[in-house]
């Protein structure tokens, strides 16, 4: 599992690849709420493109750090979902939490816009 940040127009973006289970989790939740603490935790978008599996640790940790942003009166949005993970978010609810975008630009466009 690899994680890349990056700050767009203050947005926090993290893109996610390889395997999202219960030993990646910790990891990355600890950098992203790094970045989000660094950043102001103005907003945050999740891309999910290069994700090959996901467990319900995953969801655990997009719940957690909505929650994070939130708190904070920030906004987050997640992006590039394939078919496989949007039925797992539909089936656990999220997607009337969170809104999906197609792209990482239309993401933060969101947030920015919001």
């Amino acid at each position: 599992m690899s994680v890349e940040t990056k700050l767009e127009r203050g947005i926090v973006v993290i893109q996610l690849k390889g395997e999202l289970d219960h030993h990646a989790v910790e990891r990355i939740r600890d950098r992203i709420e790094q970045q989000l603490a660094e950043n102001g935790y103005r907003g945050l978008v999740m891309s999910f493109r290069n994700i090959d599996f996901m467990d319900s640790s995953g969801l655990g940790l997009i719940l957690g750090r909505y929650r994070s942003v939130t708190e904070h009166g920030g906004k987050m949005a997640l992006c590039e979902v394939n078919p496989t993970l949007r039925r797992l978010f539909e089936m656990s609810g999220l997607l009337k939490v969170i809104p999906v975008y197609d792209s990482e630009e239309a993401a933060v466009a969101a947030i920015l816009g919001a």
